[in-house]
């Protein structure tokens, strides 16, 4: 559900782009599209306004929001500052890329799995189901990260804007199925016996 949340400010930023060069008026007030800049504005804004509403919801923000958040200012502010679009194309990848190296290093440094760290009180893993989960994250986040510069680099901006919202879904669905059919094994009904499944 957290990643869906997420994909809020990608639909924003796709439909803010695709009002390249129009004019929006609200009550006297208009303002003109330009594009990538004024979907990268668009990005910004709505990450920020996610970590507000998360924050006043749960009370708390985890480590991923916050680092995607510093990261969307971060390349964001550097494409509109310097009016450079190679920036924001490069967050996914930064983004991705850091998330695996936290998950590497965090295992490596303390000998534990920052996804047991991150999901510890809701799911109860042995320590190969948590090496298991480590595992698929890590290939995941470098793999999107790697597919992102390939088609930044070697496609057109309008379908790198395009594929970064499909893929977006498209991923989240597939590593949600990969991850439940990974830790399945290792669920366990309410008397402690594997799920029927799993024997």
């Amino acid at each position: 559900m957290k990643q869906l949340a997420e994909l809020v400010p990608v639909v924003l930023f796709f439909l803010a782009y695709r009002l390249d060069g129009q004019t929006l008026s609200v009550g006297g007030w208009g303002y003109h599209f330009d594009g990538i800049y004024s979907a990268t504005a668009v990005l910004m804004a709505a990450t920020g306004l996610q970590v507000v509403l998360t924050r006043l919801i749960t009370g708390h923000l985890e480590r991923r929001l916050l680092i995607l958040t510093g990261i969307v200012m971060a390349f964001g502010g550097a494409t509109l500052a310097l009016h450079n679009q190679i920036f924001i194309q490069w967050k996914p990848t930064i983004f991705n890329w850091a998330l695996a190296i936290v998950l590497v290093a965090t295992r490596r440094w303390s000998g534990k799995s920052a996804m047991q760290k991150a999901m510890g009180e809701q799911l109860q893993l042995p320590p190969e189901g948590w090496l298991r989960l480590d595992r698929l994250w890590t290939g995941y986040f470098l793999l999107v990260g790697g597919l992102n510069l390939a088609v930044a680099y070697g496609f057109s901006e309008s379908t790198w804007v395009s594929y970064k919202l499909y893929s977006a879904i498209g991923f989240t669905v597939v590593l949600s199925l990969v991850t439940a059919a990974v830790l399945m094994p290792y669920l366990r009904e309410p008397n402690g016996d594997p799920p029927a499944d799993a024997t």
